[in-house]
């Protein structure tokens, strides 16, 4: 997994777990090299990563690039995301920054999508890139205390909870990096099935 996001690792970790696959992060690599996020889409940057480890490592590697669209703001933070306050921000920190900028805006004007652009790349040259999203609205204030990032203000209508009040499972089943994660599961079953 071409990421040092432990939060993500675990979320990947359980999602294939019953798949003949070791999911190893970047960091059990002592010396990766570190990937400049520079892509103009979520399709560059996964792959990016994705290739970089596995020239790195030798072996098959999953990226991620992921990304919160938030209506009210033209599509902000995209792409910037993890990195919407500021480089060497935190999870409270971009919370906070966008709350700020949305105050005043009613419910039905906060609609967001989250997107999770997957890219499995193998050494030999083979790669595949998937996408899951999930829509919703962002909330007023925090809530719930799961998940990690935008996951207490994502609010999920159907549900009527915000993904930082759900399982571990529940969001795995429904978030877009669950969905993304269900189109690699049945990659990695074709790729098992091949050998």
């Amino acid at each position: 997994m071409a990421t040092g996001n432990r939060h993500k690792v675990e979320e990947i970790r359980a999602v294939l777990a019953d798949l003949p696959v070791a999911v190893r992060s970047l960091a059990e690599f002592p010396g990766a090299p570190e990937v400049v996020e520079d892509g103009r889409t979520y399709r560059e940057n996964a792959l990016k990563k994705a290739w970089s480890a596995a020239k790195f490592t030798g072996k098959p590697a999953l990226a991620d690039d992921t990304g919160l669209e938030v209506d009210a703001l033209g599509g902000q933070p995209g792409l910037y995301a993890a990195r919407f306050a500021g480089e060497g921000c935190t999870f409270q920190d971009n919370i906070r920054k966008l709350l700020r900028l949305l105050e005043g805006v009613p419910p039905q004007r906060r609609g967001a999508r989250f997107v999770c652009v997957l890219a499995l790349v193998d050494p030999s040259g083979r790669e595949q890139v998937v996408e899951g999203d999930l829509y919703g609205r962002i909330t007023e204030a925090p809530a719930g205390g799961g998940g990690f990032g935008y996951d207490p203000v994502f609010y999920v209508p159907d549900l009527g909870m915000t993904l930082a009040e759900l399982t571990p499972e529940e969001k795995n089943r429904i978030s877009h990096r669950g969905r993304a994660l269900a189109k690699v599961r049945e990659i990695l079953r074709a790729l098992n099935a091949e050998r």
